[in-house]
Parts: C-alpha cells; sequence; structure tokens
C-alpha cells in the first residue's frame, strides 16, 4: 500500500486532512474580511475603497476576533504532533530537503514573485503608478510573502527540531497520560514569552521577511506541546479529560472576552486597540494571558473534536481536502485579483468582504484541487513525501 503522509502504510488520519482543509478555509475567509477592515491585517486594506462602518467592525472583531488568536496555532499544533513520526519515517537528510522543496520553494517565489505582483495589481488597481520593483524593494516589510510567511516559520521550527532532536530522549510511544499540569504550564509559559517578546515586536508589527516575530511564543509552543503530546498517542485519540476541561476553560473564555473588551473600553478597534499590541501595559499583559489560554485549550478542543466528528479508516480524501495546502498557497494572488475586480461596485464594504471571502475560498478550493502543487507543505501535513 502507498504511504500516507500521517504516519503508516495506508493508515490515515483522516482528522487531520479534514481539520486542516477547514483551517485554511478560514484562514482564506478572515484575510478576504481584513482586506476591507479599518484594522488592517491584510495587504488590500492599503488600497481598499471601502472599509467596515466601526461598530460592524466592532462586531466581527467580537465574534470572529477570539478564533483568530488560536487558528494557527492549531496549524503548528498539528505540525507538532506528526512532526517526529515524519522524521523517524523518511530519515534526517530526506527529511529536511523535504521541508526545504515544500515550504521553503514556496515561501521564496512568493516573497519574491507573486506577492508582489498581487500587490502590484492591487494598486495599480486603485490607481496608484508604482512598478512591480517598487513594491518588491520599498513596501514594508522587505521579502513579505503574504500568508506564505507560516510556511518560512514552520520551516524553521521543523529544521530546529531535527537539529536539537539528537539531545532528546528518544520518542517512545505510551498511553495517553492526564495532562493538565503540562497544559497549564504550556500556557504559563506562552503568556509570559508573549508578553516579554511583545515589548520589542509589539503585534502587527513587520520584520524582514515578515516572520510575524510577535507570533513565535504561542506558534512555537504549540508545535513543541505537539511534539510531547505525539508521545503520548494524541495524534490518535485526544483523552477525555484535557479535551472536557480544555472546552470549558475555551468557552468560557469567548463568551467573556467581548464583554470584558467592552468594559475595558474597546468601543472602536481602529482606535482602542493600541495598548493591547504590546508594551508595559495591562492590557497587554491581558491580551497575553488570554491568547495563551485560547491557543492551547483551542488547539486541543479542535483536535479532539476533529477526531470524534472524523477520525477513523479512511478512503482517500476528496480533491478538494487534498488541495488544501495549493488552496493555502494561492490564496494571496487570488483575494487580490477578486478585490481589485469588485471595486468599480458600488457597494459598501460590508457587501463587498463576504463576497471576496465566499468567491475566495470557492475559487482557491477549486484550483488547489487542480494544481500540481504537493500537499506535503502544510502544518496539518508535517511529513515529506
Amino acid at each position: 500500500m502507498a504511504r500516507d503522509e500521517t504516519g503508516g502504510h495506508g493508515d490515515r488520519l483522516p482528522h487531520l486532512d479534514v481539520l486542516r482543509a477547514l483551517l485554511v478555509a478560514w484562514v482564506i475567509g478572515g484575510h478576504a474580511l481584513l482586506g476591507y477592515s479599518a484594522v488592517g491585517g491584510w495587504a488590500y486594506h492599503e488600497v481598499a475603497e471601502v472599509t467596515f462602518d466601526p461598530h460592524v467592525e466592532l462586531v466581527l472583531v467580537a465574534v470572529l476576533g477570539p478564533s483568530g488568536l488560536f487558528v494557527l496555532g492549531v496549524l503548528f499544533f498539528v505540525a507538532g504532533l506528526l512532526v517526529e513520526q515524519a522524521v523517524e519515517r523518511h530519515g534526517t537528510a530526506p527529511y529536511v530537503r523535504g521541508r526545504v522543496v515544500r515550504l521553503g520553494l514556496p515561501w521564496l517565489v512568493s516573497a519574491v514573485l507573486v506577492w508582489p505582483a498581487s500587490v502590484w495589481l492591487a494598486y495599480t488597481a486603485a490607481g496608484r503608478r508604482v512598478s512591480f520593483g517598487w513594491v518588491l524593494a520599498h513596501r514594508h516589510p522587505l521579502l513579505d510573502s503574504g500568508a506564505l510567511w507560516f510556511a518560512l516559520v514552520l520551516l524553521v521550527y521543523s529544521v530546529g527540531f531535527v537539529l536539537v532532536r539528537r539531545w532528546t530522549p528518544a520518542r517512545r510511544p505510551r498511553p495517553a497520560r492526564p495532562a493538565g499540569p503540562h497544559l497549564a504550564a504550556a500556557v504559563v509559559v506562552i503568556a509570559a514569552a508573549s508578553f516579554v517578546v511583545r515589548l520589542v515586536f509589539p503585534a502587527r508589527s513587520g520584520q524582514v521577511a515578515d516572520l510575524h516575530l510577535w507570533q513565535w511564543p504561542p506558534c512555537l509552543g504549540l508545535f513543541v506541546l505537539g511534539i510531547a503530546a505525539a508521545r503520548s498517542g494524541w495524534p490518535r485519540h485526544v483523552p477525555d479529560g484535557p479535551w472536557r476541561r480544555c472546552g470549558a476553560l475555551a468557552l468560557l473564555t469567548l463568551v467573556l472576552l467581548p464583554a470584558l473588551a467592552l468594559a475595558a473600553g474597546v468601543h472602536d478597534a481602529s482606535r482602542d486597540l493600541t495598548p493591547y499590541l504590546g508594551g508595559w501595559h495591562w492590557q497587554a499583559l491581558a491580551t497575553a494571558v488570554i491568547e495563551s489560554v485560547l491557543v492551547v485549550c483551542g488547539s486541543v478542543v479542535l483536535v479532539g473534536l476533529a477526531e470524534r466528528r472524523w477520525g477513523g479508516r479512511a478512503a482517500r480524501p476528496p480533491a478538494w481536502i487534498r488541495g488544501a495546502f495549493a488552496a493555502f498557497v494561492i490564496q494571496g494572488p487570488v483575494l487580490m485579483a477578486l478585490a481589485s475586480a469588485v471595486r468599480p461596485l458600488d457597494s459598501p464594504a460590508e457587501v463587498k468582504a463576504p463576497l471576496v471571502a465566499a468567491l475566495g475560498i470557492a475559487l482557491c478550493f477549486w484550483l488547489g484541487a487542480r494544481l500540481p502543487i504537493p500537499a506535503g507543505g502544510h502544518a496539518a501535513t508535517a511529513t515529506a513525501r
């Protein structure tokens, strides 16, 4: 039987395939909405012809914002769940070569060609006379690759794991154990590291290659937590105890968060969020703690929920699921082209943004199922074929 990306000969983990695809769809839709947000977060907002009404944007931040705190963490958590098994199966050198090709190459092509061209297209559609060379060399941050910063960071983590693995104990699969203390420790460490890092690199700050250093504490923390959880068999079954406790804590946090934000004086997302982004502010510390709770608990909950809903043996996944990584790779040019195409429409952001999001998700997955982009590059497919 043919080997698959999850660890055996035909022994797939279908719930991770489905979870990966759903999270990719969320990311694509979220980027489309951010393009029309006054807060920003996606390059189209630099030239957006309309933006959300402040009251609508506040509702979107309250409803969708918290999920944005942990979705990427889930992808890094799943990558950690699978990475050690991948290295053992393929060997160190083949694994690293595979990661460079499937993560590093898409990032490089995006950074020097695809994403600058996409931004140039949006600028041109907006009537800004800039050259491709200007976008490539002068737009901040240098070597911005759009959504593909994720691939570069995952490559760094994967190669880093290979380098330190020789000094760690060999993997010995063992029955899952109660993990309450381990998860609590992860929350504390990620929160503290996030607060400290954001004293230097505030949230939404840009660095060369758009490395999102302000997101490294939760992303790296979940990657390491995934490696630890894999050694207790979590890729195939998240224990009921931790899953239920994390679910209760995540739900409580999500319910209370909008009320706490309003009580703290957040009434305009584009104006009132600055102290929450970093620095010596109690708001920045509170953000780090809440984000840490959500990223740890949300990762456990979503992986466990996917296992309970879509677990078990399965045949070859459908094309749209297999094309999830390709959909992730091409989302930048697709979303920028769609936003530019609907630009002439005399409609508010409340109409354009959902339209671009829906069309973007559908088109990215339709194309992703047909493009010859290897599926081994995504976080949820942490192995190299």
